[in-house]
């Protein structure tokens, strides 16, 4: 069974139409998705759709049996997106937050998008390799796939994204609104009732409610009041004969702005006046009380109620003598008559004929004249537009007093305890209040944020929520609107502002306590410090929460260490991503945050690639503590710079450094000290060249002090100019490598291989606790190429 729910544009019928929707919905899916123009405009082809998910419903009661404690999230994919191949397990029985820093290009967008594809109830594909076949299996830990109504994306940034029908569901007290609802159920029937005899009665097509509303209050959402204001004036009518008039015919936009044009409206009062002339002058008819309309209606009602066929007569007083009518043909027969000499006035025709000629315009105009030209009598009535739509919706009412009267009362019953419940909304903190602090607190923008119409949405008067914004700058404010805000905010923070969206359909989740999978793209990329921490601390939050479940991808180096470091995930759930030449590969996150001090350092002695890898590290600390011209540094440097010395220097002269730069040592020494450490560095380097694929830090380290060792070697030989290389006491790759240039030396491949190393490996070794990310977003796959490529010159 399908069902389709049109929004309606006039508040009151949105209101009533919210209650039937929501009672609907609430029957028969309370998982129900957004709607489909939202869905519309976030279904984008190039993935930068910030939500993927569905609209929740706060009966918690609801939600209760299908609540399920996920603990481990099984990932299968190929050809999704770009992913060549993806197998992965995330246990989340020891934390609600898993982290996977993914560098650019690796899988984090692809990821995403897969995932987004599973929350839209979408297959996935690869776009490039549309003929690819694709897989995509998504489980948890029993093998069961994930309910698409589980999962949400969020991405990193959507400018459109703004408050929804779903994330309205935090305004909502359920005690209250369930009241409210109570309290207008007879109300939303009677008016419903009377809505539909209106609509029969009088053959529009118009929105009634706000019809009734405007003609009677000038507002479009006062249709009750409108009733009452009308009330009196409806009881005293005593003659319905406008509520047979159609009512689109006589009123609609273009005849309206035809009716009021001013030389229409002058030629209208010419005709009436010259009419109410003809009719001072007439034996029978009179103007202000027995006029073509009310000689017919007398026609008719002698007729129907069987006088002349009683043998009864009628004599009419006027002229020079009376007239006798004793049957019905014999009454509109004078009607006529007299109607016709009225009529028939040639400047009364001419007046008329104004009036036709102006509303000859376009085609409801014309179908307008047609009709009222064969009722002359309202013409009158036309002089004053308001006017003459007032009579005849009162003359719609009166046809239908019963109906009429029902809604009355029943909104007379309602009104007082219906006022003091919305006041009562007015004032109460909901989770859209709490969400708003939030913002306002922690995030650092020039603007404050508060609600407009949390009341009417609360109670189901209108659907989304209207932020206000107040623009703070130079101690002045001034209220915009969102459109003029977003012109004039930085991108950051416009990201702000698309944060506090992200929040709302978080803790919309919340509310409705609904198990959850959050995709989390890179949400706090690209922001300043001060809001970044807020994100963390509300990620923070998120991760506590027991019906969440966070996977959070990164390519911020930075903002993945923070994360642990600020307790939102712990470290054995972080992960690296690599991609190879035919999968991508998550490994258990290494050396997030001080890799010297937790790894290397300790493993100096045992482990020689992170043996070799500790050389920038120590002395980047000697430079710190003791200077550029300390003996040690000036040794250490040997080693990442092809010098005279570099050579001699033993690993024995390795380990006294490290031993007198570090208290704690004695005694620990490498298990050949005499060797070169040198060779120690070519032979690791040669070993990182046949490791498996990995995060491989250390490696990275290696391969770039070995290549750039062997690359300078190489041009210091070429040179053959000791005097201008040992020279040389700064920048010493980039100054070798422009005199091999300068000086015609070498192929164009060996030129280009040295052009590599000077491009590639700088920023690798003068790494520090502070900032190594470059080394971590790199491939080791380019630099085991680069130094293959170094070693075969």
């Amino acid at each position: 069974m399908c069902c389709s729910f049109q929004r309606p544009t006039n508040p009151n019928e949105r209101w009533a139409a919210g209650l039937r929707a929501s009672s609907h919905a609430r029957r028969t899916n309370p998982y129900r998705r957004r709607s489909q123009a939202r869905r519309h405009v976030d279904r984008r082809p190039t993935g930068d759709r910030l939500l993927t998910t569905s609209a929740v419903d706060p009966d918690l009661s609801l939600v209760a049996s299908r609540l399920l404690t996920m603990k481990k999230l099984n990932v299968e994919l190929k050809n999704c997106h770009g992913i060549r191949e993806l197998d992965a397990a995330f246990d989340f029985a020891k934390g609600s937050a898993i982290a996977v820093y993914a560098p650019n290009g690796t899988m984090k967008t692809s990821f995403a998008q897969t995932f987004e594809d599973l929350a839209s109830r979408q297959e996935s594909s690869d776009r490039m390799f549309p003929t690819r076949e694709t897989e995509r299996r998504i489980s948890d830990e029993n093998g069961d796939e994930l309910d698409p109504d589980d999962v949400v994306v969020v991405l990193s940034y959507d400018e459109e994204l703004g408050p929804t029908e779903s994330t309205s569901t935090l305004l909502v007290n359920p005690e209250l609104r369930r009241e409210y609802e109570g309290l207008q159920v007879d109300l939303v029937e009677a008016r419903d009732e009377l809505v539909a005899a209106l609509r029969d009665q009088s053959g529009t097509r118009q929105d009634i409610l706000g019809t009734v509303s405007r003609v009677f209050t000038q507002e479009a959402d006062k249709f009750f009041e409108a009733l009452i204001r009308v009330e009196y004036e409806v009881g005293q009518l005593e003659d319905t004969g406008f509520a047979g008039l159609p009512y689109d015919v006589l009123f609609n936009d273009k005849v309206d702005a035809v009716l009021r044009t001013p030389g229409v409206q002058a030629e209208l009062a010419k005709y009436v006046t010259r009419l109410n002339e003809l009719l001072d002058e007439s034996a029978f008819f009179n103007r202000t009380s027995f006029t073509f309309y009310n000689a017919s209606n007398v026609t008719k009602s002698l007729g129907d109620n069987g006088f002349f066929s009683a043998n009864h007569s009628l004599l009419l007083h006027g002229g020079d003598t009376p007239r006798t009518v004793t049957s019905d043909a014999d009454l509109k027969a004078l009607i006529a008559e007299e109607k016709k000499r009225i009529t028939d006035d040639e400047a009364l025709r001419k007046k008329l004929e104004s009036v036709e000629r102006a509303t000859q315009k376009n085609v409801d105009a014309r179908k307008f004249f047609d009709f009222i030209a064969n009722r002359e009598e309202l013409l009158p009535e036309l002089t004053n537009v308001g006017s003459f739509q007032q009579k005849v919706w009162k003359a719609y009412l009166k046809a239908h007093e019963d109906l009429y009267q029902r809604v009355l009362r029943c909104f007379k019953d309602t009104e007082e305890r219906r006022k003091e419940i919305e006041k009562q909304a007015a004032e109460e903190s909901t989770q859209w209040e709490r969400v708003i602090r939030i913002f306002n607190d922690r995030f650092f923008v020039p603007f404050r944020l508060s609600a407009e119409n949390k009341h009417r949405v609360a109670l189901g008067q209108e659907t989304i929520l209207k932020l206000v914004f107040k623009f703070e700058e130079g101690g002045e404010s001034r209220g915009v609107e969102r459109d003029d805000l977003l012109s004039v905010l930085s991108n950051g923070e416009k990201k702000a502002l698309y944060i506090l969206n992200v929040l709302f359909e978080m803790e919309t989740r919340k509310a409705a306590g609904r198990e959850t999978l959050f995709i989390i793209d890179d949400l706090a990329d690209s922001f300043d410090y001060k809001n970044k921490y807020a994100i963390i601390q509300y990620l923070k939050e998120m991760a506590e929460h027991t019906d969440f479940k966070l996977l959070l991808l990164t390519h911020n180096f930075d903002f993945f260490r923070t994360l642990v470091s600020r307790g939102v995930v712990g470290y054995n759930r972080c992960f690296m991503a690599q991609k190879g030449d035919s999968k991508v590969v998550l490994n258990q996150a290494q050396h997030v945050n001080n890799p010297f001090i937790r790894g290397f350092k300790q493993n100096f002695f045992s482990d020689g690639m992170q043996r070799v890898a500790s050389i920038p590290f120590v002395r980047n600390i000697l430079e710190y503590t003791k200077g550029e011209d300390d003996s040690d540094y000036i040794a250490l440097t040997s080693l990442l710079h092809w010098k005279s010395d570099s050579a001699s220097i033993t690993n024995a002269d390795l380990d006294r450094i490290f031993n007198a730069t570090f208290a704690g040592q004695q005694g620990k020494a490498w298990v050949s000290p005499g060797d070169s450490v040198v060779d120690l560095v070519i032979e690791q380097a040669d070993l990182a060249l046949e490791a498996p694929e990995g995060v491989n830090f250390e490696n990275k380290i290696v391969l770039s002090i070995a290549t750039r060792m062997l690359a300078e070697k190489y041009m210091v030989d070429k040179l053959t100019d000791p005097d201008f290389t040992g020279a040389i006491v700064a920048n010493q790759t980039q100054i070798l490598f422009q005199a091999f240039k300068s000086r015609g030396i070498g192929t164009s491949e060996a030129v280009e291989t040295l052009d590599g190393v000077v491009l590639m490996t700088p920023e690798n070794i003068h790494v520090n606790s502070f900032m190594y990310e470059p080394i971590i977003d790199m491939s080791d796959a380019a630099l085991r190429d680069i130094y293959t490529q170094v070693k075969n010159l």
